[in-house]
């Protein structure tokens, strides 16, 4: 049992830090008025993305092909040139 007394000290410290945290971020965020949220949601739900100037989200090169898995290693046979 002495052999654990080593860990005592990070336990405490552990412990602290968590105590710490905790007692920080008790006050949270903040509240957002109720207005301001309607608004902004409103606002969120009117934007068309069709209209949006942003680029549409795609990919450049082409996918490559799709390798058949066997679930045997097999080496790759040679193609004919």
């Amino acid at each position: 049992m002495e052999i654990l007394l080593w860990l005592v000290p990070s336990v405490v410290v552990a412990v602290l830090a968590m105590l710490w945290v905790a007692w920080l971020g008790r006050e949270g965020r903040g509240e957002v008025d109720r207005d301001v949220a309607v608004r902004r949601l409103a606002g969120a739900l009117e934007h068309d993305p069709r209209r949006s100037r942003r680029p549409v989200p795609g990919y450049a090169a082409p996918q490559p092909e799709r390798d058949r898995s066997s679930g045997i290693a097999v080496r790759p046979s040679r193609r004919a040139s």
